[in-house]
């Protein structure tokens, strides 16, 4: 159980970092929160499930409550993030940020 646990977390921070690669990589601000979403929530149920797996080890009733408060955690984060994201695409599009795109004719020869 412990090896499971421990292969949640690592991909749960696999995801993580892809989501900071994503976010750092990305040349605009609507192109930066979709890996800011998708990989942050994804590492989140990852890292949460080993968690979750780690914490019932002995099977007993508050050690199964403390894994399902885990997975309410999760549960909260899936219905909020796509939430949030959707509040700050619309946030960026009142303020008026036009999506990158690539000039073609700018380019040098």
């Amino acid at each position: 159980m412990n090896f499971m646990a421990v292969v949640f977390v690592l991909l749960g921070l696999l995801f993580f970092t892809g989501g900071a690669v994503g976010i750092i990589r990305m040349p605009d601000f609507y192109s930066r929160l979709h890996p800011a979403g998708k990989l942050d929530t994804m590492g989140l149920l990852m890292s949460m499930l080993g968690v979750a797996l780690y914490t019932i080890q002995e099977f007993s009733l508050g050690e199964v409550l403390t894994g399902l408060k885990i997975m309410f955690i999760v549960v909260f984060v899936f219905i909020t993030s796509p939430t949030a994201t959707h509040a700050i695409v619309d946030a960026g599009v009142r303020a008026g940020l036009e999506p990158w795109t690539q000039d073609i004719s700018r380019e040098e020869p």
